[in-house]
C-alpha cells in the first residue's frame, strides 16, 4: 500500500505553477518579499508560451505620440472588451504598464529605439496610438530572457522543470499545496505551501487549428475549478486573425500582428483589399480618431491614417472567415497577407526577422517577395479564473491567478499587445497578494487522503488492463471543438458539442496508457484529457448561455450585441453533485470616475500621462 511519507516532498511559502511572464514576475515579487518560492513548469525554463507573443507589449509611455496616456489606453481596453472587462483590472493595467516596461528596461531588456533613444512603439489593432514597446518581432522572447535572468537570482527560489501538477491540495477551504509528477521519471512529488499562484497560460489544445503549443491544455483552469474556484466568461476565446495555413504541418502557427502593424495589408484571391468592406458605420464612428477618419474608412480610402487591417482581432478574424466562405479565399483556405509590396526587403528583415525565417524554413516562402497565406487560429482565452482585481486571489483562500489563466482583464476581446503587459502587471500584483496573504496564513497541513486519491487516479491509467487510446480521444475532442465551438457558433452546434463531450468524457475516464510511467507520452496525454474536458465544457456551456454576439464570441443565431447582455458575466463552477454549474452574473455598475473616462472623447483625455 502506498505510503504518503514515502513520496518526495518539498515545503515552500509559495508555489507558482507556470514559468512564463506572469509566473516569473510573481516569483520576483515573492522573492523580494523574502518568501521561499517553488516555481513549477510543465516544460523547460525559458520555453514558456510567452515567447510566442511577438509583436510587443502595450503601455502608454507616450514616446511615439505624446498625446497618449493611461486614460486613453484604459478607454481603448474597455471598448475593445465591449465593456465586460473588470473595471479595476483594466485600470490597474493601464496605469501600471508603463512602470513595468521601464522596470524591464532597467533589468536589461533591449527594446528597439526611436532616433532620440527612447523605446520605440508600434501600432497595433484597437490601440489609438503607437503603443507597443517591442524587440523586432521577438518581444516575448526578450521578456522571458529578462525576467528569467532576474528571477533566478532571487534568494529562496527553486525551479522545478518538466513537472506537471495533478491537483491542488486543501486543508478545509484554504490551499495547502499541490501534488505533481516528474514527466521524465513518472515519480510523484508533493509541494506544500501557504499560497499557490496559477500562471499556467491558456487552453487552445482542445482545438485542431491553434497557435498554442503542446503545454497549453488549460491546466490552471481545471486545477482552480476542481479546487472550488469560479471561472468567468470562458465563452470568449480569441481566434487570432493571422495563423499560417500552409503547409498542414504548421497550420495555425502564429503570424504576429506586427506584420500588419508594420504596414501589411490583407487581400483576397482577386487582389482586393477587402477589410474596407467590413467596417460597420457605427463601429467606424466609435473607433476612428475623428469623423473625417471614419468617413475615409467607409469610403475605402487606402490612405487612412490607421488602416482597417488594424481593427480589433474579432472583427478581422470574422472578415477573413467571411471572405473564405464567399469563395474569395487563398488556395489553401485562408487569405493573403502582403508586406512585400509595402516595405523594402531590408526593412522587413530588420523589423520582422522571426516572420522572415519562419516562412522561409516552414513554408519555403520569402515574405520580402511574396504574400503569406493566413487564416484565423485559436489563440487566447479572455476568460479564466475569477479573481479579486487588487490581490488576484480567487474565492479559494490562498489560490491566486495571473496572466492568461485569470479572467476579467480583457472582457469580451483582448487588444493585441495587452497580453504581455498583462503578464507583468498582474504577475507583480499576484506576487504582492500572495506575500500579504502568507503573513497571516497558518502553516500548511498535508492532506494524505487527497494525495493518495490524486496518485491513484493517475496510476489507474497505467494499471487498467485495457481502455481507450488517449490520442484518439484527443483527436475526436479537437474535431468536436473545431467544428462546433469555433469562430462562428449556433445553438444546434453547441448542443451537439455538449453531447459529444459527455461521450468523450466517459471515453477519457477509460483511457489506457501502455508501458511504465517513465518517459511515457501516452500517459501524459491521458492525464491531460481530464483537464481539456473541463476547459472544453466550460467554454461550450458559456457559449450556449450567452445568446448574443460580442467580442470573440459570435452566435450566428443571435447576431449583434444585445443590450442586456452587456451587463452580464457568465460564471462556471463545480456544483455539489460534481457537475458543472453555469450561471449568469449581473455586473454591478462601474466606478463613476472610470465610466467617465471610458465614455470621454479623445480631446478630453489627451494631454500627458497625468492628464
Amino acid at each position: 500500500m502506498l505510503d504518503v511519507n514515502e513520496i518526495e516532498r518539498h515545503d515552500y511559502d509559495v508555489i507558482i505553477i507556470g514559468a512564463g511572464g506572469a509566473g516569473l514576475r510573481a516569483a520576483i515579487e515573492t522573492g523580494q518579499a523574502g518568501l521561499k518560492t517553488g516555481l513549477i513548469c510543465k516544460s523547460l525554463l525559458g520555453k514558456a508560451h510567452t515567447v510566442m507573443a511577438e509583436g510587443g507589449m502595450a503601455a502608454a509611455l507616450g514616446y511615439a505620440d505624446k498625446r497618449d496616456n493611461w486614460k486613453i489606453h484604459f478607454r481603448d481596453t474597455m471598448r475593445g472588451g465591449k465593456f465586460l472587462n473588470d473595471w479595476r483590472m483594466a485600470e490597474h493595467h493601464a496605469k501600471e504598464a508603463p512602470e513595468r516596461v521601464k522596470e524591464l528596461e532597467d533589468w536589461g531588456a533591449v527594446f528597439d529605439r526611436l532616433p532620440d533613444g527612447l523605446i520605440s512603439q508600434r501600432n497595433f489593432g484597437g490601440h489609438r496610438y503607437p503603443r507597443l514597446a517591442h524587440v523586432g518581432d521577438r518581444t516575448g522572447l526578450e521578456l522571458i530572457r529578462t525576467l528569467q535572468d532576474r528571477a533566478v537570482h532571487q534568494p529562496g527560489l527553486d525551479v522545478h522543470m518538466e513537472c506537471t501538477v495533478l491537483d491542488i491540495l486543501k486543508d478545509g477551504d484554504r490551499v495547502t499545496g499541490v501534488v505533481a509528477y516528474w514527466r521524465q521519471t513518472g515519480r510523484f512529488v508533493v509541494f506544500t505551501a501557504k499560497a499557490v499562484i496559477l500562471a499556467s497560460g491558456g487552453g487552445g489544445k482542445s482545438w485542431r487549428i491553434t497557435s498554442n503549443s503542446w503545454e497549453c491544455t488549460g491546466d490552471g483552469y481545471a486545477l482552480a475549478y476542481e479546487a472550488g474556484a469560479e471561472l468567468i466568461d470562458m465563452e470568449f476565446v480569441q481566434f487570432h486573425p493571422t495563423g499560417m495555413v500552409w503547409p498542414p504541418s504548421v497550420r495555425g502557427t502564429l503570424v504576429t500582428e506586427g506584420v500588419r502593424g508594420e504596414g501589411g495589408i490583407l487581400l483576397n484571391n482577386k487582389g482586393e483589399r477587402f477589410m474596407f468592406n467590413y467596417i460597420p458605420e457605427k463601429f467606424a464612428k466609435e473607433t476612428a480618431d475623428t469623423v473625417e477618419e471614419a468617413q475615409r474608412w467607409l469610403d475605402g480610402d487606402k490612405n487612412a491614417r490607421r488602416p482597417p487591417e488594424l481593427l480589433t482581432r474579432d472583427v478581422v478574424a470574422r472578415s477573413i472567415n467571411a471572405e473564405v466562405k464567399a469563395g474569395r479565399g487563398s488556395p489553401h483556405g485562408g487569405v493573403f497577407l502582403d508586406i512585400a509590396s509595402r516595405r523594402t526587403p531590408e526593412a522587413i528583415r530588420k523589423k520582422l526577422p522571426s516572420m522572415y525565417h519562419q516562412f522561409k524554413e516552414l513554408a519555403e516562402l520569402d515574405i520580402t517577395k511574396e504574400p503569406m497565406e493566413i487564416g484565423p487560429t485559436c489563440h487566447y482565452f479572455m476568460g479564466g479564473v475569477r479573481v479579486d482585481p487588487h490581490t488576484q486571489m480567487s474565492k479559494v483562500p490562498g489560490l491566486f491567478a495571473a496572466g492568461e489563466v485569470s479572467g476579467g482583464m480583457h472582457g469580451a476581446n483582448r487588444l493585441g499587445g495587452n497580453s504581455l503587459s498583462d503578464l507583468i502587471v498582474f504577475g507583480k500584483l499576484a506576487g504582492d497578494g500572495a506575500a500579504a496573504y502568507c503573513k497571516q496564513a497558518a502553516p500548511p497541513v498535508l492532506p494524505a487522503d487527497q494525495v493518495l486519491a490524486s496518485v491513484r487516479r493517475a496510476t489507474g491509467i497505467l494499471n487498467r488492463d485495457s481502455g481507450e487510446n488517449p490520442y484518439l480521444v484527443h483527436d475526436d475532442l479537437m474535431t468536436t471543438m473545431q467544428d462546433n465551438v469555433g469562430i462562428i457558433r449556433t445553438k444546434v452546434e453547441l448542443e451537439k458539442a455538449l453531447t459529444d463531450l459527455e461521450v468523450l468524457r466517459e471515453r477519457a475516464s477509460r483511457a489506457k496508457a501502455h508501458g511504465t510511467s517513465q518517459y511515457n507520452a501516452g500517459w501524459h496525454e491521458a492525464i491531460d484529457l481530464r483537464v481539456m474536458m473541463i476547459v472544453s465544457e466550460a467554454v461550450t456551456r458559456g457559449a450556449l448561455t450567452r445568446e448574443e454576439s460580442r467580442g470573440g464570441h459570435t452566435r450566428e443565431d443571435h447576431p449583434g450585441e444585445q443590450g442586456p447582455w452587456g451587463a452580464v458575466n457568465i460564471i462556471s463552477y463545480k456544483g455539489a453533485d460534481g457537475k458543472m454549474v453555469t450561471e449568469k452574473f449581473e455586473r454591478p455598475p462601474g466606478p463613476p470616475e472610470l465610466v467617465a473616462i471610458a465614455n470621454a472623447t479623445l480631446e478630453e483625455l489627451e494631454g500627458g500621462q497625468n492628464g
